[in-house]
């Protein structure tokens, strides 16, 4: 079964801006059997942590600036980013160890935070800074310099469940690992 028995139209997403960091490369890399860690750069884990306080910049289109009136009240932003960096083979991955960690099982790529998937919109929930007209500085933006950026949403705690929401043993285990619980 292919996605045309699901949608016949077409559809088209813009970037509205693009992402600037130190980030030059992506931390897991997709290879034709899973995610690996990239270590080329220093240390893939080192990277994934260090996501949590880097800073970058998210520039838009000077024609969207009015779209982000009254962001800056917010403490936190939801940003929508193309994984550009995920090669074809990448978007035929089905399953892979999470994190490109290979002491847990493979999971379908669904049920990881995976990069690599059939289509690389990745998200991420992260602190705003600062805004200078199209400009926005966050922090923990694991996006990689030059992703495009699709949207930007703000962060409303309460709009996301806060009980009963379990996770898989495996994923508190990484949880733990990138010091995120």
């Amino acid at each position: 079964m292919t996605g045309n028995e699901f949608f016949s139209g077409e559809i088209r997403i813009e970037p509205i801006g693009i992402v600037r960091n130190e980030i030059g490369e992506p931390p897991l890399v997709a290879k034709e059997d899973g995610l690996h860690r990239n270590d080329a750069g220093g240390s893939a884990m080192e990277t994934m942590r260090g996501s949590q306080v880097q800073q970058s910049e998210i520039v838009l289109a000077p024609h969207l600036a009015e779209l982000l009136e009254g962001i800056d009240a917010y403490s936190h932003i939801v940003v929508l980013y193309w994984g550009h960096a995920v090669p074809p083979h990448g978007r035929r991955l089905t399953k892979t160890h999470p994190a490109g960690l290979e002491k847990y099982p493979k999971q379908g790529i669904f049920s990881t935070c995976s990069p690599a998937r059939p289509n690389p919109v990745l998200m991420k929930v992260v602190r705003l800074l600062q805004r200078n007209g199209t400009h926005l500085t966050v922090e923990g933006l694991d996006a990689i310099d030059q992703s495009p950026v699709l949207d930007i949403k703000p962060y409303v705690a309460d709009m996301y469940p806060q009980e009963d929401v379990r996770i898989p043993d495996w994923m508190a285990e990484i949880q733990k690992e990138f010091g995120r619980r």
